[in-house]
């Protein structure tokens, strides 16, 4: 086995980081529905996509380019210990004619260490940005919930369906647009970083030992 065949295994980790792509900043996409003419709207019903909501705010759109940053990051950690490994890689391929047998196998198992060791960092940010991406959606769905029951109230609806769940629909049902108003001037933005799954929360420091003092034995009674 060459050195070249040793860090092509990473290669698809690297890959999967530098194809994924935020929900957020996607969401944005999608394609507009065809015309259709529409029955007047059933009173009471009323229908929210959280998907166009993220994708059509402005906070919504402020975390989906700050993800695209954060994997711009990832990717760039990634790509240059690839490189300097890839490149250490053909250069031991280029002195493996000078070399024993033995010297050559233990710096290709040195290079075989560092290539595990880069496959489970890319794991690891890979899990990483996904946890981020969760995180920060939350957050958006934290600002945007007492929204939607203010709204669900002001349109005096009954019943609330998810857009998902409904082929076609009279826009004048759906209060999504209201909700994006709403929460556009209730935030545009928030920082946040890549979570960090390798590092242990502060003040995780193993409890101190109490030790109790033992109970003093009575006194043998003298006879």
């Amino acid at each position: 086995m060459t050195t070249k065949s040793i860090v092509a295994g990473f290669c698809a980790a690297a890959v999967a980081i530098t194809a994924s792509s935020s929900a957020l900043a996607q969401a944005a996409a999608a394609p507009a529905a065809p015309q259709v003419t529409h029955g007047p709207p059933l009173t009471g019903v009323c229908i929210f996509s959280f998907e166009n909501t993220v994708g059509g705010s402005t906070v919504g759109k402020y975390v989906g380019t700050r993800m695209q940053q954060i994997l711009a990051q990832v990717n760039a950690e990634l790509n240059g210990e690839k490189a300097t490994l890839d490149n250490d890689a053909k250069s031991l391929d280029s002195r493996r004619a000078s070399l024993d047998q033995t010297s050559f196998e233990t710096q290709a198992a040195a290079i075989r260490v560092r290539a595990d060791a880069l496959q489970r960092k890319a794991q690891l940010r890979d899990r990483e940005v996904q946890a981020t991406e969760r995180k920060a959606e939350q957050r958006i769905l934290q600002e945007m919930e007492p929204l939607i029951r203010q709204v669900y109230q002001q349109r005096a609806c009954s019943m609330l369906l998810q857009r998902t769940a409904v082929v076609i629909a009279n826009p004048a049902m759906d209060i999504t647009p209201a909700v994006v108003t709403a929460l556009n001037a209730k935030i545009t933005q928030f920082p946040f970083d890549r979570e960090r799954l390798d590092q242990a929360p502060a003040g995780a420091a193993a409890p101190p030992i109490v030790q109790t003092p033992s109970t003093p034995r009575a006194a043998p009674t003298k006879k």
